[in-house]
């Protein structure tokens, strides 16, 4: 174990070095904030301050909920840098080919196309940014198409657009709306400028539009290739490795009774059953606004005729579908937590039960006034600057207001001095369980922690320097560490079950962790190819994502493993759904973390992919396929042992189950996945603007595919129903068989 134990440390040490490292390349190499753009002849375009007020309004309506920019985002809207910089070329080019050969420059013979466009490659391309002024300095054609573009825009976010799912009165200042213009110029003018001394652009050439010149980089093919190569020597290294230690372990035989039958629940534990209610009732809420959510994409601007939009816009329910998610799967996991406590321990704090109830206050708190933080920001009842505290911040994931945020660090604090307390009596023990009782704190300290990820921006933060905070508490937050508590927390469990042996659960667990934050730390630049970074991050997240997805490749042996433990003698069956549960989280991590996850990750296939329907894809199958049925493992598992000695019905849980993951696989393959796969193939061959844009998506055949979402929402959606409806039995007595 002391060997196991350095090799994690020294893992997390070199991780974070490495990923610090390029986090200072970053901050280095991040696009210039323009102050100005001003036109050869003097005429101010932008002045000061207007982008960087753009991006506060662009927050304040709901930021990557509503399209997304440098592909980070919502999927109904365009993405905005991508189609910005179409609509500038356009215009551009039609008015130098009505110039020049009075015509439109569609109408033009390929060789006199190529001309302009190499003409306006040029004009694009060149950076005439003065790092002295702060000013960059552009053709006079390019403030007509700002005008252009401006007028555009102010008709999509003040008259609203069906098709992108913009309610009308999104924006109706004219200020703000310029604001919001300059800033969606600012990001595609740092897609489509060169770095200084270099030929490629600030955003690695992204999004792919050959009008401009933009097109794949050497380095985006070559790093694809060092990481399916990482990813094949991988696999084969922990194939070989895993087969050389399968006869050195020794499973203990199954006790005849269960050992947690007699268990008597103390107050804490039975303080976290709000807990559970909470989670279920918020399911069920995540589920209706998902439907309404993926709804909006065939009707922008209502729900089957009913013109829900005026008062639950889609920017609304895609916020509440994402934070209603993340909450009920870290409530279920903090009250994993909590309950598990006193079943390591052995005892209880005093106290412990208080701390419980205050907890459950604050998260209570927070999930209510965050979410009408963000209906009051969208709704523009509130400032640029009080949405950024109080209301929207505008970055998925990490939507809500700062002060909730705050709150929401404050309550994990807590949650985390609730578990430590309660876990220091086992920690001060000898024997085999210390090695697990110490990955269990070291998880959870950095669960608590690593969310202060979230707080390193302000309300006028760089865009780049804000997406590499995001991604730490969206990728090593909820991705990481969580992944390491759950890893440890279901070791625990089947040792607890004398399911297991303790040094054989604390050796597996450490090395999943080690094994998994390996690829996983430095991984987390995968996300960053594209996000106005140097190429370091490109070259660094390809190789280290693909290691992501080795150990995932031999979670099928640990859930046939689980599968084995559950049938072994009669009271394990107690636990079948719960450890089916679990079952189905190793299946979704092959499926969803690892086959659609690395589908996307390599940087060609992301040059391509970003932002297109294979990123939901990836996003449903991981983050409730792994995370959310993980959480509904650990609430069911809780509430087994709460009351120990009574059998359950079955029969929901047993349809829930499937529907849930039949529904969930449904809605991949007959949706998400072909409408991936067709918009990559339109991106492919006319531009990434074109597979995100209004002529595309709401073409019949796209149409029909997002339609067939309904059978897999609905199969889900009931699912998720008889899940709530069965929780609820144990509290009413009819989730229990009747004894005769």
């Amino acid at each position: 174990m002391k060997r196991l134990w350095l090799l994690f440390g020294l893992v997390m040490v070199v991780s974070f070095a490495v990923l610090g490292w390029i986090g200072v390349r970053i901050y280095q190499e991040v696009p210039p904030l323009v102050d100005k753009v001003v036109t050869t002849e003097g005429k101010v375009v932008i002045d000061e301050g207007e982008i960087q007020a753009g991006q506060n309004v662009w927050q304040s309506m709901g930021g990557m909920e509503v399209g997304s920019v440098w592909g980070h985002g919502s999927y109904v809207a365009p993405d905005w840098t991508a189609d910005w910089l179409h609509r500038e070329a356009v215009f551009i080019l039609d008015r130098w080919a009505q110039d020049e050969f009075s015509t439109d420059y569609a109408e033009l013979d390929t060789e006199r196309q190529a001309q302009l466009s190499g003409r306006l490659a040029d004009l694009m391309r060149t950076s005439t940014f003065d790092p002295a002024t702060g000013a960059v300095t552009v053709d006079p054609i390019r403030e007509e198409a700002f005008q252009s573009n401006l007028q555009h825009y102010s008709k999509v976010f003040s008259d609203g657009n069906a098709d992108y799912a913009i309610q009308a009165g999104a924006i109706t200042d004219s200020e703000r709306l310029k604001q919001l213009s300059a800033f969606f110029f600012w990001t595609s003018w740092a897609a489509s400028t060169n770095r200084p001394d270099d030929h490629v652009t600030y955003t690695n050439n992204w999004p792919y539009e050959p009008l401009v010149g933009n097109r794949p980089t050497g380095d985006a093919v070559v790093w694809t290739g060092v990481s399916i190569i990482m990813l094949l020597a991988g696999i084969s290294a922990m194939a070989w490795w895993y087969a050389s230690r399968r006869s050195e372990e020794e499973e203990p035989l199954a006790p005849e009774t269960d050992p947690l039958g007699q268990w008597e629940a103390t107050p804490s534990q039975q303080a976290t059953i709000k807990y559970f209610w909470v989670v279920s009732a918020l399911i069920l809420l995540q589920m209706l606004l998902g439907v309404i959510t993926a709804h909006y994409g065939v009707e922008g601007d209502g729900f089957y005729g009913f013109p829900l939009s005026e008062w639950l816009p889609y920017s609304v329910t895609r916020t509440w579908h994402i934070q209603i998610g993340l909450f009920w799967i870290a409530t279920a996991w903090l009250a994993a937590g909590l309950f598990i406590g006193p079943l390591v321990s052995e005892q209880e704090p005093k106290g412990q039960r208080l701390g419980v109830n205050i907890l459950f206050l604050a998260l209570l708190l927070v999930v209510a006034g965050s979410l009408t933080g963000e209906w009051l920001s969208v709704q523009n009842k509130l400032t640029d600057t009080v949405s950024f505290y109080f209301g929207h911040q505008g970055y998925e994931y990490v939507d809500l207001g700062r002060v909730w945020q705050l709150a929401l660090f404050a309550g994990l604090l807590l949650w985390l001095f609730l578990m430590i307390r309660v876990l220091l009596p086992a920690l001060r023990k000898e024997g085999e369980q210390k090695q697990l009782v110490a990955l269990l704190a070291v998880s959870t300290t950095a669960i608590a922690l690593f969310y202060g990820a979230g707080l390193t921006w302000g309300q006028h933060t760089h865009l780049s320097i804000v997406e590499y905070w995001r991604w730490w508490v969206v990728h090593l937050w909820v991705e990481g560490f969580f992944e390491v508590f759950a890893t440890t927390v279901i070791a625990f469990i089947f040792m607890r079950l004398h399911l297991i042996r303790p040094g054989i659960a604390a050796a597996a667990a450490l090395l999943s962790a080690t094994i998994f934050l390996s690829g996983g730390i430095i991984g987390t630049c995968h996300h960053l190819y594209f996000s106005g970074t140097p190429t370091v991050a490109l070259a660094w997240g390809s190789v280290f994502s693909a290691l992501e997805v080795v150990p995932l490749v031999l979670v099928g042996f640990d859930a046939t493993e689980d599968l084995r433990r559950s049938k072994t003698t009669p009271w394990v069956r107690h636990y079948k759904w719960p450890i089916y549960f679990f079952i189905s989280v190793a299946f979704w991590n092959m499926i969803g973390a690892g086959l659609f996850g690395f589908m996307i990750n390599p940087p060609i296939a992301l040059y391509y992919m970003q932002g297109l329907n294979t990123t939901p894809l990836h996003g449903h199958a991981a983050l409730f396929g792994v995370y959310g049925m993980l959480g509904i493992g650990l609430m069911l598992i809780c509430l087994r042992v709460l009351i120990p000695g009574v059998e359950w019905k079955d029969g929901l849980l047993r349809f829930s189950f499937w529907a849930l993951n039949g529904g969930l696989m449904a809605m991949c393959v007959l949706s998400l996945l072909p409408v991936g796969l067709m918009q990559t193939s339109a991106s492919v061959e006319h531009g990434y603007w074109y597979a995100r844009s209004s002529e595309f998506m709401q073409s019949p055949l796209m149409q029909n595919l997002r339609w067939m979402r309904v059978p897999g929402d609905t199969l889900f959606f009931l699912g998720a129903v008889a899940l709530v409806v069965f929780v609820a039995g144990l509290k009413t007595g009819h989730s229990f068989r009747r004894k005769y």
